[in-house]
């Protein structure tokens, strides 16, 4: 017989996420999916991204080391971090977390803006920066979860009798370090009523390759509730907090339209 669920798991409470993280089990979580306030001003309906302008960056990065170390001992010996930054940030950001956890990637998202406009005193940012960090040398990493298949004029061009039947031709590339992936623009079917969505197709693949399946994915802030889906479509769990009560009630309705067998899929009061 199997033993019931944690009360806390497939669930996204809505609170701040140094409180709500500290009630779940040390080692309990397999991947963390962390998005967080990039310190640029944003308006999530609170002041959390304007930390560095009303208080100075130190306030910020302190902040974000207090986050860090609450979450760091909730993943499993063999769980991972992928962290999304701005360039402004990432320099000390990722020093802080090399004291921590082992690097493996820095990884390039090339959001495919379009080439009109942009700033006319510096080179226009296109790109945000994400950090895959390890907790230890054996971690989860199951590139085979996602490779990218081969076109048919490559598959065409290796068809000589040295590449027939190899495994790498049939089943595609690994994935490289630049991640050439548009962001959502307001016509997206998929976009939310959030300023910086993240693309599903962007946190699938960090959960399908960092987080076995039947494994459990923590995202401290939420969003719009993209973490969440991204476990559910590939059959993982999923824990997550959100501060913003309106987003909170986004991520609801986005999950009971994903699964609506999920008679409640977000709690808003607190689990002891």
């Amino acid at each position: 017989m199997n033993a019931p669920l944690p009360a806390w798991l497939d669930r996204v409470f809505c609170e701040d996420a140094l409180s709500g993280m500290a009630r779940l089990p040390d080692g309990a979580i397999d991947l963390i999916v962390a998005d967080p306030p990039y310190g640029l001003g944003k308006d999530y309906g609170n002041d959390s991204d304007k930390m560095a302008d009303k208080h100075g960056v130190d306030v910020y990065l302190d902040w974000m080391a207090q986050w860090i170390d609450v979450a760091l001992p909730k993943l499993a010996p063999t769980g991972s971090l992928y962290i999304c930054l701005t360039w402004r940030y990432a320099p000390e950001i990722f020093v802080m977390l090399k004291q921590r956890m082992t690097m493996i990637n820095e990884i390039i998202w090339d959001r495919r803006v379009p080439s009109m406009g942009g700033s006319t005193r510096s080179y226009t940012s296109v790109h945000d920066t994400i950090g895959l960090f390890a907790k230890q040398k054996g971690y989860y990493f199951d590139v085979d979860a996602v490779r990218i298949p081969y076109d048919a004029e490559t598959k065409k061009a290796r068809s000589r009798s040295i590449f027939v039947g190899a495994k790498w031709l049939e089943i595609g590339y690994n994935p490289k370090d630049l991640w050439s992936v548009s962001r959502l623009h307001r016509e997206h079917p998929e976009r939310e009523d959030h300023p910086t969505q993240k693309p599903l197709e962007i946190i699938e693949r960090m959960v399908k390759a960092s987080c076995p399946p039947g494994g459990v994915v923590l995202d401290p802030f939420m969003g719009s509730g993209t973490t969440a889906v991204a476990a559910l479509r590939n059959s993982r769990h999923f824990v997550g907090f959100e501060l913003n009560p309106d987003y909170c009630a986004q991520i609801e309705q986005r999950l009971v339209r994903e699964t609506p067998v999920l008679a409640s899929p977000l709690l808003d009061d607190i689990v002891k």
